[in-house]
């Protein structure tokens, strides 16, 4: 063989090689819109409602937390011998 031949099948090599991948990737591409839209359409995202906007149960809970956490302190403080 020549190296004008050699050169030659280099060349149909290379484009061989890369159109197989470029058919693979569009394969790819395609297979994964598809399963997109079948588990969209059998599976679809819940409607999530948002939560009223109420301060009151969080001022609540401040102050029904507050005595424990005053608790916590002042026994960790027992425990180290702070004053």
């Amino acid at each position: 063989m020549t190296n004008a031949e050699l050169l030659q099948e280099g060349i149909n090599l290379m484009f061989a090689g890369v159109g197989f991948v470029m058919i693979f990737l569009l394969i790819l591409i395609y297979a994964i819109e598809l399963m997109s839209v079948v588990i969209n359409r059998f599976f679809p995202e819940p409607v999530v409602i948002p939560p009223t906007k109420t301060t009151q149960p969080e001022q609540n809970d401040l102050d029904r937390l507050r005595p424990v956490i005053v608790a916590a302190i002042a026994h960790h403080r027992r425990q180290q011998g702070i004053k």
